[in-house]
């Protein structure tokens, strides 16, 4: 994926469990470990939000876009503007 996520490193350097960040953020453990094996597929901002204010950090320190890196999504056809305009 394009999109790694750093969830595992922060959660690292602010010695704090899933299990803990999960209960501030209020998402079950299961959604927050698929965010931090680089599963999910998407995030909702207000998620994105609420770990920002839990872990006191930017959206930039969570998530890291790797150049060059394969999508693991393919599927969708690039972005291209109407024909004739």
């Amino acid at each position: 994926m394009a999109i790694t996520v750093k969830l595992d490193d922060l959660l690292h350097a602010r010695r704090l469990t899933l299990t803990e960040l999960a209960d501030r953020v209020g998402i079950t453990l299961a959604n927050l470990s698929i965010l931090k094996t680089g599963k999910a597929r998407a995030i909702r901002f207000s998620t994105l939000a609420a770990l920002c204010e839990a872990l006191a950090c930017q959206p930039g320190d969570l998530l890291e876009f790797q150049p060059g890196s394969p999508a693991e999504d393919d599927q969708a056809p690039p972005l291209t503007a109407p024909e004739g305009e």
